[in-house]
């Protein structure tokens, strides 16, 4: 807004300046024609009287086309602010006739060559810097802004809820336990799990001596604790010592318990229900939903921190990288720059001719509602500085024809008379 208040300011000034400059020359004339009277000079005379002439009415001329000349309404004049309408009609008319024409179009639209031009543009570091300051800036920052959290969670919830229930967990169940009715995986798998069992049995004696304590009678005494303590932990070890033997009781039954419940799962549709309905059941949880709302809360704040950092966002330079690499590959495509030419030029075209009248009279209205004064008053801001030079040429060109016809005259005189 600044900067465009200066530039008035300036056109005023330079404007205000040949006025001065074309006042001069036509008061220097009169200057002239005056010492012409007085002197008796014939010839500066015939030169002082054309030039103040040719001042006086390329003077009219120029401000007849702006305001009435001394505030006189003399006919035709100010003709622009009182022909402001016809002029927006013509202009109108003008531009959709012989701007908008499918010859002139094609012609122009081919020499442009927009994805050339375009693709040179944003593989430039500078230029894809720009664009992705303003994503990262403005458009990230106001998409953040404009949503509303609450609608993100709970589309988030019911995109995870469908996908989910549409996932056959027991399929996939067996899917994974299915390895282990083959081979040595089964026995190695469960041997491990012995031993971390036998581990923590070990670990944990003290802690079945406190539950022991705590069932026993009090009127034990605590002597019966220490008996039935180690009956439990020497039972529950020789339990496990026995299932780590491949052949033993223990451990062929528990393998007929691991193969009857892959087969199940395998092949049960009721436990395939029973595990998608666990899963679900798990996933319906508060605190499993509480987790879901807390994803969009953390992208939502890694995204804010991160364009915060400015220059070092990560998003803004990838944005930017993409750019590049995007005008980069454009480059050096010769047929999808020949794609992209003949859509816009398809397309753009189509656009033009199909509203070429639309975009005539979009003009003429638009020159319409203009006020009269205002636009008087900036196009002579525009070209009024030029036009001062139509009355110094004027005042100059009128002394010079002056001299002419004083010399036809004179010859007229002195060879004829």
């Amino acid at each position: 807004m600044k900067t465009t208040i200066d530039q008035d300011i300036s056109k005023v000034k330079a404007l205000r300046r040949m006025q001065r400059n074309a006042l001069a020359l036509l008061g220097f004339a009169v200057l002239l024609f005056i010492i012409a009277i007085y002197f008796k000079i014939p010839m500066l005379q015939a030169f002082s009287e054309a030039a103040m002439v040719g001042g006086i009415a390329d003077w009219f001329a120029v401000v007849a086309l702006f305001r009435h000349p001394l505030g006189i309404p003399i006919w035709h004049t100010a003709i622009i602010p009182t022909k402001k309408n016809e002029i927006g009609e013509n202009l109108g008319n003008f531009v959709s006739e012989e701007f908008l024409n499918r010859e002139k179009l094609e012609i122009k639209l081919d020499e442009f060559n927009f994805a050339t031009k375009a693709s040179d543009w944003l593989s430039q570091e500078e230029n894809a810097d720009k664009i992705a300051n303003v994503v990262a800036v403005n458009i990230i920052p106001g998409i953040l802004k404009t949503i509303k959290d609450e609608d993100i969670k709970r589309f988030i919830q019911v995109q995870f809820k469908e996908k989910l229930e549409g996932i056959n967990f027991g399929n996939w169940v067996a899917v994974a336990l299915e390895p282990l009715q083959k081979g040595d995986l089964k026995n190695q798998m469960l041997t491990n799990l012995l031993e971390v069992m036998s581990s923590e049995l070990t670990n944990n004696k003290d802690l079945i001596r406190q539950k022991v304590k705590a069932s026993t009678p009090l009127l034990s005494f605590g002597l019966a604790d220490k008996s039935i303590t180690e009956g439990v932990f020497n039972g529950l070890q020789d339990f496990l010592n026995e299932a780590k033997k491949p052949e033993s009781a223990v451990r062929l039954k528990i393998d007929e318990y691991i193969f009857d419940f892959l087969e199940k799962v395998r092949n049960s549709e009721e436990m395939r229900v029973k595990i998608n309905d666990m899963i679900l059941g798990f996933v319906g949880k508060k605190e499993v939903q509480d987790y879901i709302n807390g994803i969009w809360d953390e992208i939502k704040l890694s995204i804010t921190n991160d364009l915060n950092k400015g220059d070092d966002s990560s998003i803004k330079n990838s944005i930017s990288n993409l750019i590049q690499t995007f005008g980069n590959g454009i480059k050096e495509d010769s047929i999808m720059i020949d794609k992209i030419n003949n859509f816009i030029k398809d397309d753009l075209l189509s656009v033009l001719l199909n509203n070429k009248k639309v975009i005539g009279d979009l003009i003429s209205s638009t020159v319409k509602s203009w006020d009269g004064k205002e636009v008087s008053e900036k196009l002579e801001l525009e070209i009024g500085k030029d036009l001062q030079y139509i009355r110094i040429n004027g005042t100059l060109v009128g002394g010079v024809i002056g001299l002419i016809i004083y010399g036809v005259e004179q010859l007229y005189h002195y060879f004829v008379v």
